[in-house]
């Protein structure tokens, strides 16, 4: 008789666990967006699934606890004393998520994975490439992707992550820091015998390069014209280092970013900093980039080490006398 009621007792509770089930998150996500929105068709749009299938979830959950979670009437739904526990936990339950994402994020996510870059080609020769080799000693586990283009490439479809490129006026759509401003003065080859601080008159009597239509350096092009400087030009070329390559064949004068050319010992500073050609070196990436670690780094690094470099790129470290 013992042994019988025994085995009812554990029948019956074998029964129990075959009709009970602890609710699962989708379970508490379900009540949680009805008693947000207070219909099921908004609750609907905010977990991005029918109306159909809020409808019969809901239902599930209230057969399988045995209480009504919400009161239902024209004006919408309104959760039960049960409902709004329930609704309560949940809430209680989508913060600790959201907060233990953040802390595990913050914590163990470390720099790592590529970065596509783009910049020119005159910036990565005489700028970017030793600072990226330190960038990669720093973070080894970041490999870097650079495309080199004096043309600016999409952000917004991914063509890459992050620009670093010369502007005055960067695109309204992109993010990002200006790292420095960039200087230009004039040079030529010290086998030509000038002395900086020549005079307008004698500078424009040499053969002059300049910078070829698909440059699209509009500000420039407005300079030569102003001190009539394009009938003196004996070579046109579209990229700034094909520039920097002409004076330092001696072919001619031109106005280079002073980061570019200062480093040379056979190529003169003539002039100081142009004020109308100076331009900004600017940082940019897409919004969606925001808060990813890698890029956050790379933005770091370049620019406390482009700062460092302020006066060079600004063209200062030579000041001319007054004549």
């Amino acid at each position: 008789m013992q042994k019988r009621t025994v085995r009812a007792r554990e029948g019956a509770s074998t029964a129990t666990q075959k009709t009970r089930s602890h609710l699962a998150w989708n379970d508490f996500e379900i009540i949680l967006a009805i008693a947000n929105a207070g219909s099921l068709s908004g609750a609907s749009r905010a977990l991005a699934v029918s109306h159909a299938t809020v409808f019969r979830r809901l239902g599930e959950v209230e057969q399988r606890l045995g209480v009504t979670l919400f009161e239902r009437s024209r004006t919408g739904y309104q959760p039960t004393l049960a409902g709004e526990q329930l609704a309560e936990t949940a809430k209680i339950m989508d913060e600790a998520a959201l907060a233990a994402e953040r802390k595990v994020a913050g914590r163990d996510l470390e720099p790592s994975g590529e970065i596509y870059a783009t910049t020119t080609d005159s910036l990565l020769m005489g700028l970017l490439a030793p600072l990226f080799t330190q960038f990669r000693v720093e973070y080894p586990a970041i490999v870097l992707d650079v495309a080199v283009s004096n043309q600016l490439f999409n952000l917004t479809r991914r063509e890459a992550d992050v620009a670093i490129r010369p502007s005055n006026l960067p695109p309204e759509n992109l993010i990002g820091r200006q790292l420095a401003t960039i200087g230009q003065a004039i040079y030529g080859h010290r086998s030509l015998g000038l002395s900086p601080g020549a005079s307008t008159d004698t500078l424009a009597k040499q053969p002059w390069i300049g910078a070829g239509p698909r440059l699209q350096d509009s500000a420039l092009d407005r300079w030569m014209e102003t001190h009539e400087l394009k009938a003196a030009c004996v070579y046109r070329v579209d990229t700034l280092v094909n520039i920097f390559s002409a004076v330092r064949s001696r072919m001619g004068l031109a106005v280079l970013p002073c980061y570019l050319a200062d480093e040379d010992p056979d190529i003169i500073q003539l002039s100081d900093p142009i004020p109308e050609l100076e331009y900004g070196l600017w940082f940019l990436m897409h919004p969606d980039l925001r808060g990813v670690v890698k890029i956050h780094a790379l933005k770091d690094f370049l620019t406390e080490a482009i700062q460092a470099q302020k006066q060079r790129l600004a063209g200062l470290l030579l000041r001319l006398p007054e004549s």
